[in-house]
């Protein structure tokens, strides 16, 4: 790099500096502004020598997430030093120590967080990305702002990612949609929410992604015309009233329009909520509420409101503490518009999330919505002992699940995730009423404990001292809370019936002149397809375990060595002792080749995408059941390359000619006379395909139809489909997926 160059650097690093400081949402006094530069001289010294895979200093990178930090989450300066830092430790010779005495403990503390973090991910053992993820989540334990400005870290690193190679990009896209979207959701921010997803959508779905932004882009001074008519007609009447505001569209994200067309089974033209109106006020505490009924009763004069779609986060909040009136009304040429009513002061909360709860917080004792969930939060990390895949599984589902609102016997209010069960809630007043629930009464009415809640219930809970959880009761239940709980129970009672169970096997493994030790005990594991040695232990403790299975094993043990031939020899599988369910062997192995070796390996085609030959797919390995094929949008493979990358192994077709596949059409349309014959006629005549087995039904004059079909691959498929589109009366064809 020229002399030249490198000034015209350090001017841009100068220049960021000062953007830094201009941008921040907290008032900055002097002193604030001294730790800051300080951070920012120790940052630019300590990577005066590394650069980005782009090329460009790495000084721009912290640069950039203290900016992030400063504006979209609005963190203070301790924070913004912080990120400034949050690199030095893991890259250069600086010590946490060397923080502490150069700057104070705060910052200290949060580099300290944030290295640890970032420590963890370099080791790829099994599910070592998940526990990863449970370290992250326990940081929230000790300052919150430490996953606030990982959050800002990932964001740029997102928008930083196109020099990187495919693999990496899906992999760090996955995790993010896995768990730093729900992350940013769950603590309210949703700008930042909205840009994890919108990019993580880039780099797991390109084509879609591609798509869906250059249509939005064709629409979009359609769009802008329509927002215009409805803001023109409002704007008189609020005007009239003497209302202080602004009226904004806001398009739908990208990857909210992807999920609706993929949840409903629709195009992009039939997503009709792709924008909504929002409306921000100015108005005093004592006067916040009113003004927003008020402007909902103008809106709803000009415009028609669906009533079931009306969304009243102003008298309740969120846990999050969004606040907002949401009210879906019909605009003009037919279309469903969403109109968000909100003031300054909510639209600050709902932008910052976290930073903004503390500016308006009125008095220390108050808690704060991020406060009360912070404290459940520290509740579900509790429990250590679960599995940390299902750890982050059940914690990512009670992050991004959406609210109802429900009422004790005595009247107050209960804030509880979509889905929860009466038997949640039991958990949520106390676990030790939980533990005790013997029945439930939902408005007066005794339910069964798995009902499922809606907003406005009031429910009494009834306790017994003899009442004990059983293995069911997970079922019930969908919050981590009670699960953890529920787990925690079944597993001291788990472990007192395992002891028993390990002395009890090695007195029968005795008589079959078998020493139970390390070794063994594996092998029993493997031999009935379990998990742990604790499973095994418990599963003879109750008796799961027959006497005839462990002379089976016993006989296996002492012919391993014919065993081992015969299995060389015998390369057909029993079908007779296989489930008819469960996923097919292929036997054509040039079908598909794995990694970049082009290897033809054995393989199983995973259930829940049921994958044909000319779908993009890859391999997963699994622990019992070799490779697994997944198509590359399954609804599992977010999770799969997030949680497991280094078990994923890339795949392609390469040769569909000897093999067929089934793959499962439905049908709907208008009951039109001649309808079946002309689908039957499509498919057997024109296509050359075999119907398996075909289920019609019509109610009312609508036509219900599920076909069965048997295919050679992907592109007959679609040129099937789009035949039976093109016959008068249907109205949608899709392929089923099992999930």
């Amino acid at each position: 790099m020229t002399e030249i160059d490198i000034e015209k650097e350090n001017k841009a690093i100068a220049q960021e500096y000062k953007e830094l400081l201009r941008i921040s949402y907290q008032t900055l006094t002097p002193t604030d502004k001294k730790l800051i530069r300080k951070a920012f001289d120790v940052a630019v010294d300590a990577h005066k020598e590394q650069r980005r895979k782009s090329g460009e200093a790495y000084i721009f990178h912290p640069i950039a997430v203290a900016k992030i930090v400063a504006s979209e989450i609005g963190l203070g300066a301790t924070s913004i030093a912080a990120a400034l830092l949050h690199d030095v430790v893991e890259d250069t010779p600086i010590t946490v120590e060397d923080i502490e005495r150069i700057f104070n403990p705060k910052v200290a503390q949060l580099v300290e967080g944030l290295t640890k973090i970032s420590m963890v991910q370099k080791d790829l053992n099994a599910s070592m990305q998940a526990e990863n993820f449970r370290k992250m989540i326990l940081t929230l334990n000790d300052d919150v702002r430490v996953i606030l400005i990982k959050l800002a870290d990932r964001l740029h690193n997102m928008q930083t990612m196109d020099s990187m190679v495919e693999h990496k990009q899906t992999k760090i896209a996955s995790e993010t949609l896995y768990i730093y979207a729900p992350l940013a959701h769950r603590l309210g921010l949703y700008n930042i929410k909205t840009k994890l997803e919108d990019l993580g959508l880039k780099y797991t779905e390109p084509a879609i992604y591609e798509d869906i932004v250059s249509k939005i882009r064709e629409t979009k001074e359609e769009q802008d015309a329509y927002i215009k008519d409805i803001s023109d007609v409002l704007k008189k009447s609020l005007d009239a009233e003497n209302i202080d505001y602004i009226i904004k569209g806001r398009p739908k994200s990208i990857y909210s329009i992807r999920r609706k067309m993929r949840v409903q089974n629709v195009s992009f033209d039939e997503v009709y909520d792709k924008f909504a109106l929002r409306i921000v006020y100015k108005g005093d505490s004592h006067e916040e509420k009113f003004i927003a009924w008020k402007i909902y009763s103008i809106v709803t004069d000009h415009y028609r409101p669906s009533p079931s779609r009306l969304r009243d986060w102003i008298s309740s909040p969120k846990s999050t503490g969004y606040e907002a009136l949401h009210i879906t009304v019909m605009g003009p040429k037919g279309r469903w518009v969403e109109v968000q009513v909100r003031s300054e002061r909510m639209d600050e909360i709902a932008e910052k999330g976290y930073a903004a709860h503390y500016k308006y917080k009125n008095g220390a004792s108050e808690e704060s919505g991020l406060d009360v969930w912070l404290n459940l939060l520290r509740e579900a990390l509790e429990n250590q002992e679960t599995n940390a895949v299902d750890f982050v599984e059940d914690f990512k589902m009670n992050l991004y699940s959406k609210e109802i609102f429900v009422f004790t016997p005595k009247g107050e209010i209960k804030s509880l995730p979509k889905g929860a069960t009466s038997l949640d809630f039991a958990f949520s007043i106390h676990s030790e009423i939980g533990i005790k629930t013997r029945g439930t009464r939902v408005n007066g009415r005794l339910v069964p404990l798995n009902h499922e809640l809606k907003s406005g219930d009031q429910i009494e809970v009834i306790t017994s001292a003899n009442q004990k959880p059983t293995v069911n009761w997970l079922d019930y239940v969908t919050t981590s809370r009670a699960k953890n709980k529920i787990k925690n129970v079944l597993n001291e009672n788990t472990k007192k019936i395992a002891e028993e169970g390990k002395e009890l096997l090695t007195r029968k493994l005795r008589h079959l002149k078998v020493t139970l030790n390390e070794q063994v005990t594996n092998e029993l594991v493997n031999f009935f397809k379990l998990k742990t040695s604790l499973d095994l232990f418990y599963r003879v403790g109750i008796g799961a375990i027959e006497n005839q299975q462990l002379k089976d094993y016993a006989a296996q043990k002492s012919n391993t060595f014919i065993n081992f031939f015969k299995n060389k020899i015998k390369r057909t599988k029993d079908t007779a002792a296989e489930d008819i369910h469960k996923p097919v062997i292929s036997s054509n192995y040039d079908m598909l080749v794995f990694g970049t070796e082009h290897d033809k390996l054995d393989y199983k085609l995973s259930q829940c995408c049921n994958p044909i030959p000319g779908d993009d797919v890859f391999g997963f390995v699994t622990i019992n059941e070799g490779i697994k094929v997944h198509k590359k949008d399954c609804p599992n493979a977010i999770g799969m390359q997030s949680n497991y990358a280094y078990r994923i192994m890339s795949a392609k077709w390469i040769d569909s000619s000897q093999e067929e596949f089934k793959a499962i059409i439905n049908i709907t349309g208008m009951d039109v006379l001649g309808l079946t014959n002309q689908l039957t006629k499509v498919i057997s005549n024109n296509m050359s395909v075999n119907i398996q087995s075909i289920s019609l039904s019509t109610d009312a004059g609508i036509f219900h139809g599920q076909i069965a079909v048997i295919v050679k691959n992907n592109t007959i498929l679609k040129k099937m489909i789009s035949a039976i589109k093109k016959i008068d009366g249907v109205d949608k064809v899709t392929r089923e997926y099992r999930t």
